[in-house]
């Protein structure tokens, strides 16, 4: 494994933990307030740690040889994840 593989895979597990983190603190919210805004948070979060993690694993399958494609895929899944993210913004009352 090259250096540069190596300081991929820290700082997506770095991006997955900061991820699950929101998520659980989301959860635990909306278990305390019972605001349907917290699970759209969660679903955001979520998706964006998915994106990272099915990104890094097909990364490593494909042995970086499907750059664009992964990164399309990426690239998606996140924007998609920010969208609920910030609709949870949107509609917190």
């Amino acid at each position: 494994m090259e250096l540069v593989e190596g300081l991929y895979l820290l700082v997506t597990l770095g991006l997955v933990v900061a991820g699950l983190t929101m998520v659980t603190l989301a959860l635990q919210a909306y278990r305390q307030t019972e605001r349907y805004a917290m699970i759209h948070l969660s679903i955001g979060f979520s998706l964006v740690v998915a994106a990272a993690v099915a990104t890094s694993i097909s990364a490593f399958l494909t042995e970086f040889t499907a750059t664009p494609s992964l990164l399309t895929v990426n690239n998606g899944l996140t924007a998609l994840g920010f969208v609920f993210v910030v609709y949870s913004l949107v509609t917190y009352r």
